[in-house]
C-alpha cells in the first residue's frame, strides 16, 4: 500500500473521513486500491488507481480519453432513460479543483471513480450464457460512444491494431535476429508468412473508407466488464486506457480470442486449443445484439475474419517478441513467448478451420 495513498484521497472531492484501504482487483498494469471513506456513520468505497507511467507515456492523453468516454457515456444513458447510469458506467470523481486527475510529488496521476456495489469482475469465461453477456456489454460500450463530441479521441498507443506494422515490425526483428533464436522458429515464421496478406485486410478496409473508425475499447477481456451479482448480465466496463481510435472489428477479434479457447494462451499441449463454435455463436449474437443496426455491411461480414486476425497479430507479437529477446512481455520460463505464439497460430488454424461456419452462422443474425 502507497505510503501516501491517504494524503493522495485528501485532494479529490469525497465527503467524509479516510477510514481504510486495500489492493483491489488483478490488473497487472496500474495499482488499483478500494479506500473507504467513513461517511455519517455509512463506509463507502472508492476506486483509487496510480496509472503506470512506463506503459502510458501520454498520460494526460490517457486521462482526457477517459474523462470524455466516461462523461459521454453517462449522459447518453440518462438521456435513454435507463436505471442505474452510475452502474452502467465508470463516474469519474473530481479533484477538490475540479480536475479529473491528480498529480503527486513524485508525477503520478492518480484518478478516482465511484466503486459500482454489487457487480464484479470475472477471470475465467464459464458459458456461452456468460459469452453473450460479454460482447453485449462491450458492443454497447462502442455504441453509446458513436456519437461522442469534439472529434476523435486521441492514440495513447499509436498504430496498437495495426496488424501491417505489426508485420513490418516482425519482418525487422527476423532480419536482425539478434539472439540467433530464428532456427527454433522457422515452422512459425513461416506460418505468419503464408497469412501475410491477412495483416493489410482491415486497414485497407478502414483506409478506402469501406468500414468507419469507431470508438473502441481495444482489450475486450472477460474480466474488463462488471457482471452483476443477481442479474448476471453485463453491466460496466471497465479498465479504460486502451479507449480510442479503432475499428469495432479489433474489440469482436479479441473477443474471439479470449472468449472461444478453453485454455490459457500459453498451455503447451495444442490439441487442447480450439475455437469453441458454440461461445463464437454466443459472442457474435450478443455482439449485434447491441451493435446490429449500427454496423455496416462489410463490418459484419468481417466479424469472423476479426478473431482470425486478432489472434494471429497477437501470436505475432509474441514471436516478435522472442526474436527481440523477451523485452515486452514478461516470461517465466525458456520459450515461454514461443509456446504463446505456438498455442495462437494453433487457434488461428481451429478457426480457419470453421471458417464456413461462422460465416454461415453470422449471415443468420
Amino acid at each position: 500500500m502507497p505510503s501516501n495513498l491517504h494524503a493522495v484521497a485528501a485532494n479529490f472531492n469525497i465527503h467524509g473521513d479516510y477510514f481504510s484501504a486495500e489492493p483491489h482487483g488483478a490488473g497487472h498494469i496500474n495499482d488499483t486500491y478500494a479506500v473507504t471513506f467513513n461517511q455519517s456513520g455509512r463506509p463507502v468505497r472508492y476506486i483509487f488507481q496510480r496509472v503506470n507511467r512506463h506503459v502510458f507515456k501520454n498520460t494526460s492523453a490517457l486521462m482526457r480519453n477517459i474523462s470524455r468516454v466516461c462523461r459521454h457515456m453517462r449522459a447518453r444513458l440518462i438521456e435513454d432513460g435507463l436505471p442505474d447510469a452510475s452502474r452502467r458506467a465508470l463516474t469519474i470523481v473530481p479533484t477538490t479543483s475540479g480536475a479529473d486527475w491528480f498529480v503527486d510529488d513524485t508525477q503520478n496521476y492518480w484518478r478516482c471513480f465511484l466503486f459500482v456495489e454489487g457487480a464484479r469482475a470475472h477471470e475465467i469465461i464459464e458459458s456461452p450464457s456468460q459469452a453473450f453477456q460479454v460482447a453485449a456489454t462491450f458492443g454497447n460500450f462502442t455504441k453509446l460512444l458513436e456519437d461522442i463530441p469534439s472529434g476523435r479521441l486521441e492514440e495513447v498507443i499509436p498504430d496498437f491494431h495495426n496488424t501491417r506494422k505489426r508485420f513490418e515490425n516482425f519482418q525487422k526483428s527476423l532480419a536482425a535476429d539478434i539472439h540467433n533464436r530464428a532456427k527454433d522458429a522457422k515452422a512459425e515464421i513461416d506460418f505468419l508468412h503464408a497469412h501475410e496478406n491477412d495483416c493489410s485486410v482491415v486497414v485497407d478496409a478502414i483506409a478506402r473508407g469501406e468500414i468507419p473508425e469507431r470508438v473502441t475499447h481495444n482489450d475486450t477481456k472477460l474480466n474488463n466488464i462488471l457482471i452483476d451479482d443477481t442479474t448476471k448480465q453485463g453491466l460496466c466496463v471497465i479498465d479504460l486506457d486502451t479507449s480510442m481510435p479503432g475499428s469495432a472489428l479489433y474489440d469482436f477479434g479479441d473477443m474471439v480470442r479470449t472468449a472461444t479457447s478453453p485454455t490459457l494462451e500459453d498451455e503447451v499441449n495444442l490439441s487442447l486449443v480450439v475455437a469453441r463454435p458454440e461461445y463464437f455463436n454466443a459472442l457474435a449474437t450478443g455482439f449485434l445484439s447491441s451493435l446490429g443496426t449500427t454496423l455496416n455491411k462489410t463490418e459484419k461480414e468481417l466479424l469472423p475474419f476479426s478473431g482470425k486476425l486478432i489472434t494471429l497479430e497477437v501470436g505475432m507479437r509474441f514471436l516478435t517478441d522472442y526474436l527481440d529477446g523477451d523485452v515486452y512481455f514478461k516470461t517465466s520460463r525458456t520459450r515461454h513467448n514461443l509456446d504463446r505464439c505456438r498455442n495462437q497460430f494453433a487457434l488461428v488454424a481451429s478457426i480457419e478451420k470453421q471458417f464456413d461456419a461462422m460465416n454461415s452462422f453470422v449471415a443468420t443474425l
